[in-house]
């Protein structure tokens, strides 16, 4: 059997402790609010970050970065936000330590970093295509058209050229390195085409190799000796020797030459489509 506590009332406690008690309450401060909102999502914070296009400014929440956009004009920035997220925003000192650590082993290739990312809002498709972005090595680029292929949606490759647009954590998902389906190197949401190769020579990507496959039509590269052909950033492509090197304008080219797809580039995902 449990003893029942009688209730306290006022007169039943001792001066000396109600007035202890009473010294402790203090006012909550004025950044509680704030960081228990952007704890659980319902706001973010923001503080810039050094990268290979310059400073970046970074926002995240407790459910993982929301946005990425290049520092300069931070009312702007702010500005942005608010009309296509809507959420508040708060500047913070600092990205956290771990944080900052882990976007920038994602920007210097190392794609075993884990990065949450808050994409509330976004339609499934757009997720998908920036997902599958994230499986394109470093130095490496793919076509549009690859991506929509590879994502269940071969005629989409306008659509996945819109997507990657607006994607909104460029750089932690690399939509830099998604290219023209003629070899071109298109737009980039990070500064256009000049920040975009600006960061894909950071990567080592030889972008007057890349460029000089386009305007010749070169589309795909096969190896003489192993008969397998692959996308001409590939890393598979990059050990072909001079002497070995055999290029192809089309998969069906190729194929008909005899060659088989690199199993790692997956060349013959959106063969033939234009973006």
């Amino acid at each position: 059997m449990t003893a029942r506590l009688p209730d306290m009332t006022d007169d039943m406690i001792p001066a000396g402790l109600l007035a202890g008690l009473a010294g402790l309450a203090v006012r909550a401060p004025e950044t509680l609010e704030p960081s228990v909102l952007a704890a659980i999502g319902l706001a973010d914070r923001y503080a810039e970050l050094p990268s290979p296009l310059g400073p970046i400014v970074v926002a995240w929440n407790g459910r993982g970065v929301s946005w990425i956009d290049r520092a300069g004009d931070l009312d702007a920035f702010v500005a942005r936000f608010a009309e296509r997220v809507g959420r508040p925003l708060v500047r913070a000192d600092a990205v956290p330590v771990a944080l900052g650590g882990a976007i920038e082993a994602r920007v210097a290739g190392d794609r075993r970093a884990r990065i949450a990312l808050d994409l509330r809002g976004r339609t499934e498709f757009e997720v998908a295509v920036w997902m599958k972005a994230l499986e394109i090595p470093r130095g490496e680029v793919r076509p549009y058209g690859w991506i929509a292929a590879e994502i269940g949606r071969p005629r989409a490759v306008r659509a996945v050229g819109s997507a990657l647009a607006h994607n909104p954590v460029p750089l932690v998902v690399p939509c830099h390195r998604v290219v023209r389906s003629d070899g071109s190197i298109g737009e980039y949401s990070l500064g256009g085409p000049a920040a975009k190769r600006t960061i894909l020579a950071a990567e080592g990507l030889d972008l007057d190799d890349l460029e000089s496959d386009a305007r010749t039509g070169v589309r795909y590269l096969g190896s003489a000796t192993t008969h397998i052909v692959c996308l001409p950033t590939c890393h598979n492509a990059k050990r072909i020797t001079t002497r070995h090197r055999v290029p192809f304008r089309s998969m069906a080219v190729a194929v008909g030459a005899g060659f088989r797809a690199c199993r790692e580039c997956r060349p013959a995902s959106g063969a033939g489509l234009a973006a």
